[in-house]
Order: structure tokens, then sequence, then C-alpha cells
């Protein structure tokens, strides 16, 4: 068990020429209160589910724990989950600093148009470059988080 800390942005240029990485992610959620999510995900060929806590005041730190379980068991549990499916590709970029790696998700279905990235780190003064496609620093709003966004989707904000 761990703690996750990331900084969220919106994207707001071309980054797939820098991706090494395309996966195709679906999930949905057993429990989307802040204080404890619980997820249910494909990824690739993988499965897995994921608890997290309610955020810290910037919003950057939050408890996480995941674990990989069977798909089929993945795809049981969608079927209790909450109304709303979140679908999206993540693109993997390094970024120029080398030490960190950008988690770029392209949404799909009601959230279509939306893409944001998260970048990692190992605390949350941690420095980092911001490449030339990032746009503007979403890190705590929670209308971007993947669980609101199946209660809220992008297509409403409109």
């Amino acid at each position: 068990m761990g703690q996750e800390i990331e900084k969220k942005f919106l994207v707001k240029g071309d980054f797939k020429n820098e991706a090494f990485k395309a996966t195709r992610i679906t999930q949905g959620y057993l429990s989307s209160v802040p204080e404890r999510t619980v997820r249910v995900r494909v990824k690739g060929e993988k499965g897995f589910i994921t608890v997290k806590g309610i955020g810290n005041t910037s919003g950057a730190s939050r408890f996480e724990w995941e674990k990989e379980i069977p798909v089929d068991e993945v795809k049981s549990l969608l079927e209790l989950a909450e109304p709303g499916v979140i679908d999206k590709t993540r693109f993997l970029v390094k970024n120029t600093d080398g030490k960190h790696t950008w988690e770029v998700d392209e949404f799909y279905g009601d959230n279509e148009g939306l893409t944001v990235a998260e970048i990692e780190l190992t605390n949350e003064n941690d420095t980092f470059d911001k490449p030339a496609w990032l746009g503007e620093e979403v890190t705590g709003d929670a209308k971007y988080y993947n669980s609101m966004l199946m209660k809220n989707p992008y297509k409403n904000w409109k």
C-alpha cells in the first residue's frame, strides 16, 4: 500500500509523436465517494482493482492500493458498478528530464474531446520539465477525476 503523488494538466497540443506506448483502458467504479473510490479496470490484457483515498489539501497526494485480478473477474465486477464507464487510451511519454513519464489519457464516449496528462512524483516539491503540449494545471480539481467524469462527463460541461 502506498501514497500516490501526482500533478494533472490539460493537454493543448500534439503529444502522440512522442509516445512510446499506448494502451486502451475501460473502467468502472464500485464506489465513487471521495473518501474511498473503488475502481475495476481492464488495461490492455490485464485486470486490476484499485482503492483510492481522499486527497490532501493540494489534491496532489492520496492513498492508493492496486492489485492485479483476472480480466473475467473485472468483467463480472463491472456488472455491479455504478452507472457510467470510462473509456480511454493511455499514452506513455518520457519527460525530457529522464526521471519521469507522462501518462496522457485521451477519452472517448461521453468524455470525447478531453485529454489529460498526469505525472507521478516522488514528493510534492519534485521538479519536472513541462512539454510544449502541456496546458493548464488541474491538480486537485475534482471534476477531472475519472470517478467524477463518470457522473458528469465532459460532454455536459459545454
